[in-house]
């Protein structure tokens, strides 16, 4: 069946933009028994008919308005000129743009600057008091540290690392849990123009040493364990375990934490607070290139072997610098916080320079969200009085499942806005969270982007934009996004296809360390001269861009391409459901069935009706052709240590395969319970 016809839509004041790029007139395609040749990219299945004006008051302050829109779609790299006149340069650049070298860009080529000076240095000179962090540890110790206290800490560590033979060109990997000193290593790194690799704290040995060889790494920076639900992670026995026969690294820093037994070797580990404290105050910043290396950061190894994402100084600072102003809407009295790792980009970009080029305070929290209760963050934000919140869908849902008497139990009045990070949000758990969290006062920015990217590509911005739960809205301004089909021409409204990205924006990568042929082929030979995130996504009648996932997640089932993301938000949106995943798995009549697998609510218990019932919901959201073949009920899903579910290993289970690698699982204890649920399943045909 063809509809055709024209929408009205939500009153936004992007519209005359929108409109140029996706004509308003339509035609959707809904279930279309002409078979596999009639299928879109990606179907456009799930509907969404809630919307939510910004409100009134924040948008009379509002950082960004409307215009921004129109400024930088009339000259892109103005606008971004603009936004890096925001930092501290010691030498303007010649070039905004280099293209020469596509897709190998280079911003703000012949100018010069070093980070730290727009991070810390200017604000000291003007407020050297400002908090910068407050810290609260797992056990509920805390810190606070100023800008000035902030640097002074910055450049000891910084002398120290110079007297441990670190030099400008050098790599150095971090692997700590998240306490002030890791902010401080990142930036001791920067100052003396050390490239950081920040290496999460939950990584195996093996993981470990695979990236520290991969950059040749000079030193290594951890701790002799941190904290976590009550326990200890043994930090450093994992670093020497990596280092075993390991040629590069020729010093270790070591900071006392949790007070576990360490071995030692004698010239190569030193402890911090040894070497720290005693070194001088002061630290001149190394001069750095526009396009010098910041730092290198390896994906979680979900998709493949780990790539080492290379970002550089000025076009990255930019970027994060703009996006988190205008993006979070920051304000003087404003304490925001990023619940992410430091071993994530989100951690980089949002925990420590954005946060630090806008002189922000922020709160860090060192232990996870259930312990020694499941309130833990409300009580953190009713203490702190937190007032943006940034976290992941994965946590929303977690939450929703622990029900919403937690934080009603707290006082989250001093919350102004939300943020979601890291996956797309089904817009069940999005409304939990403008309900239960924002209180319904809260406007809510889900943001897209990448490690790659370095910073936000699609969002909405709280002063402007009417939001549609699940949706990020829009692409920040400055950056060019757009949906295609497999062609690479664009679609129209109302239908879905694949995300890219057309121009160079200034915080992207800059390559794959050392592999500047997998950085063409991953990124940049889909289309020929576009960047390809391998996400899909779908336009709306209004123009707004809904996430789909990976395409690797697309199932194709009965000749429609289905994307796993509209028929978990299907599945969310039954109340019985906190979380679920799907993934297709081979299937004889129709290529690939949709296996479902389904964490409930902590009040719901699993019975065959509920199973049935789940079915029959999300063909009344979606569409017959969306129904899940089999559903399975599981107490967790398999999720990597940044909270992303492993839809390969449901597949594999699904298929009866045997398992691939589980070392990058957070739980991976889940995956016997998930098999045997499997195995104790039946599957109804459609």
């Amino acid at each position: 069946m063809i509809l055709s016809g024209s929408s009205e839509g939500v009153s936004n004041p992007l519209d005359p933009l929108l409109g140029a790029r996706y004509p308003h007139s339509l035609q959707i395609s809904v279930f279309a028994d002409e078979g596999p040749q009639m299928s879109e990219t990606i179907e456009n299945l799930f509907q969404e008919g809630r919307s939510f004006p910004p409100p009134e008051a924040l948008s009379r302050d509002a950082n960004a308005s409307a215009e921004i829109y129109q400024k930088a779609a009339a000259d892109p790299q103005g606008f971004w000129v603009e936004e890096a006149k925001q930092l501290l340069w010691s030498r303007p650049w010649d070039q905004v743009l280099d293209d020469s070298k596509a897709p190998f860009y280079r911003w703000f080529v012949g100018g010069t600057l070093n980070v730290t000076e727009s991070c810390l240095d200017r604000h000291v000179a003007t407020n050297p008091d400002r908090i910068a962090f407050h810290w609260e540890g797992e056990a509920g110790d805390s810190r606070s540290l100023s800008y000035q206290q902030l640097l002074s800490e910055v450049c000891r560590c910084a002398n120290g690392l110079k007297q441990m033979g670190v030099a400008k060109g050098d790599t150095v990997a971090i692997y700590m849990g998240m306490v002030p000193e890791i902010v401080v290593a990142m930036l001791a790194c920067a100052r003396i123009g050390a490239a950081h690799s920040v290496i999460f704290g939950g990584f195996s040995a093996d993981s470990l040493r695979d990236r520290i060889d991969d950059c040749a790494c000079k030193a290594v920076i951890t701790q002799d364990g941190s904290w976590r639900r009550g326990s200890v992670v043994p930090l450093k026995k994992n670093v020497d375990d990596s280092l075993v026969g390991q040629q590069t690294v020729k010093s270790v820093l070591v900071l006392k934490r949790a007070g576990n037994e360490v071995d030692w070797q004698q010239d190569r580990d030193h402890w911090w607070h040894d070497v720290i404290p005693q070194q001088d105050d002061t630290c001149c910043a190394e001069v750095m290139d526009s396009e010098d290396l910041l730092f290198i950061l390896y994906t979680s190894g979900s998709t493949g072997k780990p790539k080492g994402i290379v970002h550089t100084c000025g076009g990255y600072l930019t970027g994060v610098s703009s996006t988190f102003r205008n993006v979070f809407d920051i304000k003087q009295d404003d304490l925001f916080w990023c619940t992410a790792d430091c071993g994530w980009i989100t951690g980089h970009s949002y925990i420590v320079y954005g946060p630090l080029a806008n002189n922000a305070t922020s709160l860090i929290y060192e232990g996870t969200p259930d312990h020694p209760e499941q309130d833990r963050w409300w009580k953190l934000i009713e203490k702190y009085r937190v007032s943006i919140l940034y976290t992941a869908p994965t946590a929303i849902r977690t939450f929703m499942k622990w029900g919403e008497s937690l934080p009603a139990g707290c006082d989250l009045t001093s919350l102004r806005l939300l943020g979601s990070v890291g996956e797309p949000i089904n817009p069940e758990a999005w409304m939990w969270y403008h309900e239960h969290i924002g209180q319904q006062r809260c406007p809510i920015v889900d943001t897209w982007w990448q490690t790659e990217t370095g910073s936000i590509m699609i969002t909405p911005l709280p002063g402007v934009t009417t939001t549609k739960p699940g949706s990020a809205a829009t692409a920040y301004p400055g950056i060019d996004a757009r949906v295609v089909d497999d062609e690479g021409t664009e679609v129209q409204r109302g239908h879905g296809g694949i995300l890219v990205i057309d121009s160079p924006w200034p915080s992207m990568l800059r390559g794959i360390h050392g592999d500047p042929e997998r950085y063409r082929e991953v990124y940049w030979s889909r289309y020929d001269g576009i960047y390809f995130p391998g996400d899909g996504c779908k336009v709306d009648e209004d123009g707004y861009l809904w996430l789909l996932g990976r395409v690797d997640d697309v199932m194709l089932v009965s000749g429609h391409n289905i994307s796993t993301t509209e028929v978990e938000s299907a599945l969310v949106d039954h109340p019985a459901v906190a979380e679920a995943a799907v993934v297709g798995r081979t299937d004889e009549r129709t290529g690939q069935a949709i296996a479902a697998f389904v964490v409930l609510r902590s009040s719901v218990k699993g019975h065959d009706d509920l199973i049935g019932e789940l079915r029959n919901h999300v063909a009344t959201k979606i569409g017959p052709i969306a129904k899940p073949s089999s559903i399975v009920f599981t107490p967790d899903l398999p999720k990597t240590r940044s909270g992303k579910i492993m839809r390969r290993l449901l597949k594999d289970i699904s298929e009866q395969r045997k398992l691939g690698d589980v070392t990058t699982l957070a739980n991976a204890d889940i995956v016997d319970a998930i098999r045997d649920g499997v195995s104790g399943s039946s599957s109804e045909d459609q």
